[in-house]
């Protein structure tokens, strides 16, 4: 499945971003940091991570987006991997997603995106 995935976002819990952003611009090589608020967090973009500081569980319901080009082999594997299905392949504005609880309890959504 990994030579299916294109991208993907990945939310990241901080207790402190000024302490937390040095060591993902290390990870990702990325010298360009977006900062931003929303409502009561503290949010930056580095690279593919959006690092967050607050109460997320209140706005977001899962752990990150994943691009992929084809949703079949995604479902295959998250089957063989024992994953929950939250939501089936459904149509969405900018394409087709599933959502899935993976055994360890973090939750991604999967987007084909539309052509």
């Amino acid at each position: 499945m990994s030579s299916n995935i294109h991208a993907m976002v990945a939310n990241v819990e901080v207790d402190n971003l000024e302490d937390a952003i040095p060591l993902y611009q290390e990870l990702t090589g990325e010298t360009e940091v977006r900062r931003f608020p929303y409502r009561d967090l503290e949010l930056a973009l580095v690279g593919p991570f959006l690092l967050y500081s607050g109460p997320l569980e209140n706005y977001v319901s899962q752990n990150g987006t994943v691009i992929v080009g084809s949703l079949a082999p995604v479902l295959e594997a998250l089957g063989k991997a024992g994953a929950e299905i939250l939501e089936a392949p459904n149509e969405v504005p900018n394409g087709t997603r599933i959502v899935a609880r993976h055994p360890d309890g973090s939750v991604f959504e999967y987007m084909q995106l539309r052509a």
